[in-house]
């Protein structure tokens, strides 16, 4: 009895050379896959949406491929890759408009535009950074690991004795170590924090590779909560408020530092990297929060002291307090959290993307 003709479902996904295709048909036999004047034709027998069939399907692509096609069949599935003519971004596969009901983009290996080009990107540093471990072979390390090693080292160690510190008082005192906490850990909070302008420099003159403006975001941020907000009003240093903005902070901090020790060598622990990319999810909205409660309540601490505000009632009749400047402020802090909750987000989600495609 003769098998009618099946179309098979077809997923696809695109970077900026080449186009994927990944067709869902277990064990093919009498495969046959060919590209005649842009068009790709496939044909084979195995069992797919409809069972046992003899499966084909033809898709006419939007620009010009080369007419070489690789693929592999395995006992799952049929890889298809087809090369474009010249490099850049399909904003759809075939030259009609309307999708092929076949057809359907394949999410495991989907990226945005703007992700690929992060892919390519990781992958250049990728090569840049083996290259620089087989300089190094001979066992001698470069000025810059070195430095880069010392200083996550030591603001590690140090966000390790401020979490640790907090934790034990918490059990140890309970409520009433929140009170206290600027008294104990003010000390070794100012030194990291005055430390991390290093990261700013670091990223600004590309002695590591980040974004500028959301390590910009974060530095002056937490230095405005801890030597403005906090620092300079005597009121402030026994509100539990402090307490609740350290913690967040640390407990961040001895996650990243470690991670990027083993980064200066090119090693990497797979539970140190998922919690370094997992554990600022919940973490980061509330040491926000805490920032925010924080420079709420300064503001009437600061119209009382009448400090940092500028009088000019004299010259010209008006008086710019300083509680006006954190109103605006605090507006600000919703722009600089989204700028940094995107950048981490896509940090996670290019890091995990890039591992789930390697494993497959």
């Amino acid at each position: 009895m003769k098998m009618s003709l099946l179309t098979p479902h077809v997923y696809w996904a695109q970077r900026h050379e080449d186009i994927y295709l990944r067709v869902e048909l277990i064990d093919t036999q009498n495969m046959k896959v060919h590209m005649h004047e842009n068009v790709l034709e496939f044909s084979g027998q195995g069992h797919g949406a409809k069972g046992q069939n003899d499966y084909q399907f033809s898709l006419a692509f939007r620009l010009p491929v080369n007419p070489e096609v690789s693929f592999k069949s395995t006992q799952r599935q049929v890889s298809i890759t087809v090369k474009k003519a010249q490099r850049g971004w399909w904003d759809r596969l075939t030259i009609q408009e309307k999708k092929p009901l076949f057809l359907a983009p394949d999410f495991d290996r989907w990226l945005e535009e703007s992700d690929a080009e992060m892919e390519i990107h990781e992958k250049e540093e990728k090569q840049k950074r083996v290259k620089m471990s087989r300089r190094e072979e001979n066992g001698r390390l470069s000025v810059k690991t070195i430095f880069l090693f010392l200083y996550n080292l030591v603001q590690f160690l140090c966000f390790s004795w401020i979490f640790i510190n907090m934790t034990v008082r918490l059990f140890i005192f309970g409520q009433d170590s929140m009170y206290d906490t600027f008294h104990t850990m003010s000390d070794v909070m100012f030194f990291c924090q005055t430390l991390a302008a290093i990261e700013v420099v670091n990223a600004a003159f590309g002695v590591v590779k980040t974004g500028v403006v959301p390590t910009l975001i974060q530095v002056v941020g937490r230095n405005f909560i801890l030597f403005i907000i906090i620092g300079s009003l005597e009121e402030m240093h026994n509100k539990a408020v402090v307490f609740f903005v350290f913690y967040p902070w640390s407990a961040i901090e001895i996650f990243r530092y470690p991670f990027y020790m083993l980064g200066c060598f090119n090693t990497e622990w797979k539970d140190l990297t998922w919690l370094r990319y997992t554990v600022w999810i919940p973490l980061y909205p509330l040491g926000a929060l805490a920032e925010a409660v924080a420079v709420v309540q300064s503001i009437p601490l600061f119209d009382e002291a009448n400090l940092f505000s500028i009088d000019l009632t004299k010259s010209i009749g008006v008086s710019i307090r300083f509680s006006h400047f954190l109103y605006i402020y605090l507006v600000l802090m919703v722009f600089a959290l989204t700028v940094n909750f995107r950048h981490l987000y896509k940090q996670r989600k290019r890091r995990f993307h890039t591992k789930k495609r390697k494993a497959q």
